[in-house]
C-alpha cells in the first residue's frame, strides 16, 4: 500500500526527466554542503540510536493493527492514572491495537525484516538532568542552564538543576513525543513552559537537519536513494507555534536565540526588523485605577494579534523572515495564519505548508477563545492535506508515512492553557491522533474561587436539565427568560447585570431584550467607547435596568462598573477568578446612594451538567460533582460572613 501511494503521488508531479532531475538533485546537495560549512559525521549514532524518542517515533511505519487502532473511531485506548510531584494528577491514554503489535516481521525473506513503529508507553519522570541520556543534541547543551537563568531569573539559581521541577517533569512528557494538554499554565509558570516547548522544537529541528545532511553527504556518491534515506516530509515546515500576541512570539524566538546561538554578536538575519516590528505598542495602564495584576501581565508589550513568521535553523545561524517553504519553525497567531490560509474559492489561499507539521504548540490556548476560535480550528482542518504543488520536494526523500497520508498521526501536539474547558478538550480529542498516545492533566480543584467573594451576599447556582450538548444553547436561552428573568423584571430589581460569556448567546439576548421592549444597555466587544461610557452612566443612574454585558469585553477591558446590585451569570464565566471579581464590584463605595436597595443583593448562575469543569472551578470539584449529579436544582452558597 505504501508504495502504491508513493507511485501516484509522484505522478502528481511533472517531471522533465528522471536523468536531468537527478542531476539537478546531486548539484543541490553539493550547494548545501558547500553553503553549511559543516558535516554531519558523529552525529549519527546520536539519531540512529532506538532508545533515541526521535528516531523510535518518526523512523517507522505504522503496524496494520496500530494504524487501525489511531484511525477509527471512536478510539480504543488503555488509560494509565499518574501522580508526579509537581504535575499532580494526569491520565494516560495510549492507542490500543486488537493485536499486540510486533516490533518486526518479515518483510521479503526471512533474513530481511522491516521494523514498525510501537506503541506509546507511560512516561518515565526525569529525576536527574543529563541531556546527552535525555538526547538533547550536543551543540545545545552547554547553552541550555545559561538561557534558562535569564529566563527564569527570579525562580532559578545557577546552583540549580538546568531545569526546574516543573520543566523536568513536563520534558519528560514532551520528550517522549506524546501529546500534552496542560491547563494549569499560570503567569508565574508561564516562562517555564515556554522554554521547555522552545527546547524541544530546536532539538528536534536540529536532530532532523543532522539526519539530512549525512544523508545528503552519503547521496553525493550514490544515482539511486536507498529506502533508508527517506528523511522528510511533503513539505519543510515541521514545527508551528502557535501564541495570541506579538509579545509572547518576541519571547518564543529571543528564547530560541539563547538557545542556540549565546553570543549576542551570532549571526541572526533580519534581527533588527523582528525587534522593530514585534516591541513597541504598548497598552497605556492607567496609573490611578490600576488594572488587576493578571491583565497587565497578560497584555504587557505588543499585543497585536495578527502576525507570522517563519524561522530557519542551522548550525551556526538563524535566519528570522524565511519564506514558509524553506522554513523549519513558524511562530504565529491563529488570526495571523487564517488570513494565509483563506476560504474556500479565495485566489490566493495558501495551505500546503500544513502538510507535514510534526510538532505542533498551542500556548495560552484560553486567549484564542477570546480571540476567535473558529480561526484555531479553521487552520486545524487544513493540516495535512496533500499539497497542491510539489514546491521542490525530492519524492525519493519523503518518509513513506507522510507519502500514506499518515503524517497527522505522527504529529505531537502540546496544549497549555489556564482552565479546563470542553472546547480544549474536544480539541484534543477530534483533532489530536498522536500514535504514541497524550497526557491530559487534571488536578481537583479544592476550594474554588468562590473563596475569593469578600462582600456578604447570597449566591444561587440553578441548574436546568439538557439531553443533549446539540441543545444546550436553546435550552438555556428558554430557561432563563422563562425561569430567571421574570424574577428581576420588577423595578425594585434594579441595577442588574447580566453577564454572557458567549457572543450568540450575547446577540441572542440582545434581540430578545429588544423584541420585548426591556429597558436595557449593552456593553461588548464592539462598542465603541462613546456608547460604553453612555451605558456605564446610564446603568450607575438606574436609568436602564438591565446591563448586557460580554465576557470579551471583560477580558480585554477589565473595567471596574460601577452600580451593580445584581448578577446574572448566564453561564459560569470561561476565567474562574472573574466570577469572584465580578461580585466583589457589588460593594457599598461602587454604589450610587440615590437609587437601588444595598440590603437587596444578589448573585444567581445557570449551569448544565455541560459546565461542570466551569463549575468546578467556582465552587470546587467535590461540590460541582454533587451540584451536577443531586436531585436538587438549587444551591445557594453565602459568603463574606
Amino acid at each position: 500500500m505504501a508504495m502504491d501511494n508513493v507511485k501516484k503521488v509522484s505522478h502528481c508531479i511533472n517531471i522533465a526527466s528522471s536523468r536531468t532531475f537527478k542531476r539537478y538533485e546531486k548539484e543541490r546537495l553539493l550547494e548545501e554542503a558547500d553553503s553549511e560549512h559543516e558535516s554531519a559525521e558523529g552525529d549519527e549514532e546520536e539519531i540512529d540510536d532506538d532508545l533515541d524518542p526521535f528516531v523510535r517515533h518518526f523512523n517507522y511505519d505504522l503496524e496494520e493493527n496500530l494504524l487501525e487502532a489511531v484511525s477509527t473511531l471512536p478510539k480504543t485506548v488503555d488509560k494509565h492514572q499518574q501522580h508526579w510531584p509537581i504535575l499532580g494528577q494526569f491520565t494516560v491514554h495510549i492507542p490500543k491495537a486488537k493485536t499486540k503489535t510486533l516490533v518486526s516481521i518479515p518483510k521479503v525473506t526471512i533474513e530481511e525484516k522491516r521494523k514498525f513503529a510501537k506503541t506509546g508507553t507511560v512516561p518515565q519522570r526525569i529525576t536527574s538532568v543529563c541531556f546527552t541520556q535525555l538526547h538533547v543534541k550536543s551543540q545545545i547543551q552547554n547553552n541550555i542552564t545559561k538561557a534558562n537563568f535569564t529566563n527564569l531569573h527570579e525562580i532559578h539559581t545557577e546552583n540549580m538543576d538546568p531545569l526546574t521541577p516543573l520543566q523536568k517533569e513536563l520534558f519528560s512528557i514532551i520528550n517522549n513525543y506524546q501529546d500534552l494538554y496542560y491547563p494549569e499554565r499560570t503567569l508565574k509558570n508561564g516562562e517555564e513552559i515556554r522554554f521547555t516547548y522552545c527546547l524541544h522544537s530546536i532539538n528536534h529541528i536540529l536532530k532532523t537537519r543532522t539526519k539530512i545532511l549525512h544523508h545528503n553527504n552519503k547521496l553525493l556518491n550514490k544515482y539511486e536513494v536507498p529506502e533508508e534515506y527517506r528523511d522528510q516530509g511533503l513539505v519543510r515546515p515541521k514545527v508551528i507555534i502557535l501564541v495570541p500576541f506579538r509579545e509572547a512570539a518576541l519571547r518564543v524566538v529571543k528564547m530560541m536565540m539563547e538557545i542556540i546561538l549565546p553570543d549576542e554578536k551570532a549571526n541572526v538575519m533580519n534581527k533588527r526588523r523582528f525587534f522593530d516590528e514585534f516591541t513597541g505598542n504598548e497598552i497605556a495602564m492607567p496609573k490611578k485605577k490600576p488594572r488587576p495584576e493578571d491583565y497587565e501581565e497578560t497584555f504587557v508589550g505588543n499585543t497585536d494579534d495578527t502576525f507570522r513568521i517563519g524561522i530557519t535553523v542551522t548550525k551556526k545561524s538563524i535566519r528570522l523572515y524565511a519564506d514558509f517553504y524553506s522554513a523549519d519553525i513558524i511562530v504565529a497567531s491563529p488570526l495571523g495564519l487564517r488570513v494565509i490560509v483563506g476560504a474556500e474559492g479565495e485566489e490566493g489561499r495558501d495551505f500546503d505548508f500544513l502538510a507535514s507539521v510534526e510538532l505542533l504548540v498551542l500556548d495560552q490556548a484560553d486567549i484564542f477563545l477570546m480571540q476567535n476560535w473558529d480561526h484555531l480550528l479553521h487552520i486545524l482542518d487544513h493540516f495535512h492535506l496533500q499539497p497542491r504543488e510539489a514546491h521542490g520536494i525530492n519524492f525519493s526523500r519523503v518518509r513513506s508515512w507522510a507519502l500514506n497520508g499518515w503524517s497527522r498521526y505522527y504529529r505531537q501536539t502540546l496544549l497549555f492553557s489556564s482552565v479546563i474547558l470542553p472546547e480544549l478538550n474536544a480539541l484534543m480529542s477530534k483533532k489530536c491522533h498522536n500514535y504514541a498516545g497524550k497526557i491530559c492533566v487534571a488536578n481537583p480543584e479544592l476550594t474554588g474561587t468562590i473563596c475569593h467573594v469578600v462582600v456578604q451576599l447570597p449566591q444561587v447556582f440553578h441548574r436546568f436539565d439538557v439531553p443533549s450538548v446539540v441543545q444546550i444553547a436553546d435550552d438555556r436561552f428558554e430557561f432563563f427568560i422563562k425561569k430567571i428573568l421574570p424574577q428581576y423584571k420588577n423595578t425594585v430589581m434594579s441595577h442588574v447585570l447580566i453577564y454572557i460569556p458567549s457572543y450568540f448567546d450575547y446577540v441572542r439576548l440582545r434581540n430578545y431584550f429588544r423584541r420585548e421592549g426591556l429597558n436595557f444597555v449593552q456593553i461588548c466587544e464592539y462598542s465603541k467607547e462613546g456608547k460604553i461610557a453612555r451605558a456605564r452612566d446610564m446603568f450607575f443612574h438606574a436609568e436602564a435596568h438591565f446591563l448586557l454585558y460580554s465576557e470579551r469585553f471583560h477580558f480585554f477591558r477589565r473595567p471596574s462598573i460601577k452600580g451593580i446590585l445584581h448578577i446574572l451569570f448566564y453561564q459560569p464565566p470561561t476565567f474562574p477568578h472573574f466570577y469572584s471579581e465580578m461580585c466583589n464590584l457589588i460593594r457599598d463605595t461602587n454604589q450610587n446612594q440615590n437609587t437601588g436597595d444595598e440590603s437587596n443583593m444578589t448573585v444567581t448562575v445557570l449551569y448544565s451538567k455541560y459546565d461542570v469543569h466551569r463549575l468546578a472551578a467556582i465552587v470546587g470539584t467535590d461540590r460541582a460533582a454533587r451540584m451536577v449529579s443531586s436531585e436538587r436544582n438549587v444551591h445557594m452558597f453565602m459568603t463574606g460572613e
